[in-house]
């Protein structure tokens, strides 16, 4: 009786292992999703020209550059934008200015930030303008269509404007709009509003909004408005300066 019990349970072990070799072999191996491409910068330059001939001889050609990145915790975004144009022979624009701006995601949503502005403008005669400004900001819309976002932070301003430097402490205050429309147009606008902490008579307000359109692949159509506002402006020069332009942006 024993040696059949050990007959029994060799069998048996024999049998469960060759049904546990086949179950085996038929077995497809798990595939594992791919991990997600690690973020990329995204850039693209922009072009726009106006040229007029005959009784009225005019050029305006603008010109920038943009690139930013995300992360779960960094946000990068840089640019630089210029313009330069005549009117009969006489240059009525002259303008050179970029930004670039840093933020760490604390949550998916409040984020501290450290900025910088710089500007040339030969009309208004401002030889050079640079604010500097940290702060925190905070998304109020945040998704794969909608950004709304608000700024705030200390900063400090270097200028020299009408031929005299001066640098004073500021108060930034900001906001920024952006809105998908479909996949691959958009909609933005942006207003800042920086006035002199010991003169609030003293300030600047910048806004700009504009829209995007593909044209072919990364071929894009472009109009932006921008206004730039100085309460105090060099003598002899006019406090607001407007531009509309259209053009064309190259993605890569």
């Amino acid at each position: 009786m024993q040696r059949s019990i050990i007959r029994n349970t060799l069998a048996s072990g024999f049998v469960f292992a060759g049904a546990a070799a086949a179950v085996a072999q038929d077995a497809k191996p798990v595939e594992l999703a791919p991990p997600p491409p690690p973020p990329q910068w995204e850039s693209s330059v922009n072009l726009g020209l106006s040229y007029t001939s005959g009784n009225s001889d005019t050029l305006l050609v603008t010109g920038g550059i943009e690139t930013q990145k995300k992360t779960k915790r960094d946000e990068w975004d840089f640019g630089a934008k210029g313009a330069y144009g005549k009117n009969d022979g006489a240059v009525n624009n002259n303008m050179a200015a970029g930004w670039g701006q840093y933020n760490y995601l604390f949550t998916d949503r409040f984020y501290g930030y450290a900025r910088v502005d710089a500007l040339y403008d030969g009309i208004a005669d401002i030889a050079y303008r640079i604010n500097l400004s940290p702060g925190v900001g905070y998304y109020l819309i945040k998704n794969a269509a909608t950004l709304l976002s608000g700024e705030v932070g200390p900063g400090y301003v270097f200028e020299k404007k009408g031929g005299i430097d001066a640098n004073y402490a500021t108060i930034r205050f900001a906001e920024r709009f952006e809105q998908k429309i479909g996949k691959n147009s958009k909609l933005w606008q942006s207003v800042s509003y920086l006035p002199q902490i010991t003169d609030w008579g003293n300030y600047q307000l910048n806004a700009e909004i504009g829209i995007e359109a593909p044209l072919v692949k990364n071929l894009s159509l472009r109009v932006v408005g921008s206004d730039t506002f100085n309460s105090q402006p060099a003598r002899g020069k006019k406090q607001n300066d407007l531009m509309l332009v259209s053009g064309i942006a190259y993605k890569f």
